[in-house]
C-alpha cells in the first residue's frame, strides 16, 4: 500500500522509492531515458530537475549544485523531452507560419479574376515572411531546450530520478543508469 506524507513546504512525497543518478551528457541521459522505457518503465515513472526558474521561484535564488538537489523533496521536477521531439517541435512551427502564410495569401488571390501566375506568386511571397517568422521562433525553442541541459551540467549534471515499484525494478534501474555513465546512481525511499 502506498501513503504519502507532507515535507515542510507543500511538497508531497510518496512512499514509492526511486532512483536517481547525475548524468554528464544529454547523449548518455538520453541512451538512459530510451533504455528504460525500452524495459517498461512509463514516461511517468522518469522524470528531471525543474528549468532554472522553476527552482528559483521554489527554492530561491541561491546557487544550487546537482548533487544538492538530488535527495531534496522540494527539487522540483520536469519530463524528459527528445532532441528528436524538439526537431519534429521545430519543423512543426516553422511549416506551419509557412503553411498559415501562404494560406492567407493564397486566399486573399483565389478569385476568379486572379491568375494561376499570381496566385503561386503571393503563395510564395505571404509565405515567405512567414517561414522565416516560423524558423526564428524555432531556432529559439532549440536554444531554450540545449540552454536547459547546459545549466544542469553547469551546475554539476543532469538529474534524472526513476520511480521503482519492486526491488527488480530497482536493480534494472540501477543497472541501466549506471550502464550509461550516471554518477552518483542511487534509491532513496521515497518519490514525487
Amino acid at each position: 500500500m502506498t501513503s504519502t506524507k507532507e515535507t515542510k513546504h507543500t511538497t508531497t512525497v510518496i512512499e514509492v522509492p526511486e532512483a536517481v543518478g547525475v548524468f554528464d551528457t544529454l547523449e548518455d541521459l538520453q541512451a538512459a531515458f530510451y533504455d528504460l522505457r525500452m524495459v517498461g518503465f512509463t514516461r511517468y515513472d522518469i522524470s528531471l530537475l525543474g528549468r532554472q526558474e522553476v527552482l528559483e521561484e521554489k527554492l530561491g535564488k541561491g546557487y544550487w549544485r546537482a548533487a544538492d538537489q538530488e535527495d531534496n523533496p522540494e527539487a522540483p521536477r520536469a519530463s524528459f523531452v527528445s532532441q528528436e521531439a524538439i526537431g519534429e517541435l521545430e519543423g512543426a512551427i516553422a511549416g506551419g507560419f509557412f503553411f498559415l502564410g501562404s494560406y492567407i495569401a493564397m486566399a486573399a488571390m483565389l478569385t476568379a479574376a486572379s491568375t494561376l501566375a499570381a496566385s503561386i506568386a503571393a503563395i510564395a511571397i505571404g509565405g515567405s515572411p512567414a517561414l522565416v517568422l516560423g524558423a526564428l521562433l524555432a531556432r529559439r525553442v532549440g536554444k531554450q531546450h540545449k540552454d536547459y541541459y547546459a545549466n544542469q551540467i553547469d551546475h554539476g549534471g543532469i538529474l534524472l530520478w526513476v520511480r521503482v515499484h519492486d526491488k527488480a525494478q530497482e536493480d534494472l534501474a540501477i543497472k541501466i543508469m549506471k550502464g550509461h555513465s550516471g554518477r552518483d546512481v542511487h534509491v532513496h525511499p521515497w518519490s514525487n
